[in-house]
């Protein structure tokens, strides 16, 4: 795991690196990332925002391309999201008696769960920004049964505000002096900040009940 999180503190380096060796098939690796992230439900710990900040600040250096950037990922978030969905689905209400392994954290899955309990399908758009709420959200709405129509809208939304913000924003600011020096601190905030509010909040929503 350290080498994981080595390449995601210095996820700039790396990204400019591997498009200077492999071209055009780094999109294909930014698809891949970003549909195993959110489509399949052992996969929680993939580095999201921050690959969304890095590849904006990226294409701000015309190393990439930010519309077939946007694109890319915008289609694997949506096609994962309905992927960790079918999956839900396929598994239904016997996923509520898993217990944690090495495939699956059921202490993930119940976070989501207590978070989409709470604010329903808007869960599914919020949960994009918070990691592991994002992995799991989809899977819960499947579980659960949420009509295919209604979780495509909250996908595709989810999906457009959370590639395009994230994405956008690195490439308004990701090459600016201070984020520059900072970007490793920032890195970690975006790890840190979401997952804390989102255990905050089923904390607070279990002593509530208690």
């Amino acid at each position: 795991m350290i080498p994981l999180f080595q390449h995601l503190l210095h996820a700039d380096q790396y990204l400019a690196a591997f498009v200077a060796a492999n071209g055009l098939w780094v999109y294909a690796v930014l698809f891949a990332v970003i549909f195993i992230e959110t489509g399949v439900v052992v996969m929680p710990f993939l580095p999201g925002d921050s690959l969304l900040f890095v590849v904006g600040a990226t294409a701000a250096t015309g190393l990439l391309d930010i519309t077939m950037a946007l694109g890319v990922m915008f289609a694997a978030a949506v096609l994962g999201n309905q992927t960790n969905y079918t999956i839900g689905r396929w598994f239904g209400p016997r996923v509520f008696h898993w217990e944690n392994s090495r495939w699956f954290s059921k202490d993930g899955f119940d976070k989501a769960h207590a978070f989409y309990e709470k604010y329903g399908g808007v869960a599914l758009i919020a949960g994009r920004f918070m990691p592991f709420v994002r992995t799991f959200a989809p899977f819960v709405a499947g579980v659960t049964m949420m009509t295919r129509r209604r979780f495509t809208l909250y996908d595709v939304t989810g999906a457009a505000l959370w590639i395009g913000s994230v994405t956008l924003l690195g490439w308004g600011i990701g090459n600016l002096p201070w984020v520059k020096t900072h970007l490793q601190w920032i890195f970690l905030s975006m790890i840190i900040i979401p997952g804390v509010l989102a255990l905050f909040g089923v904390l607070r929503k279990k002593t509530q009940a208690a």
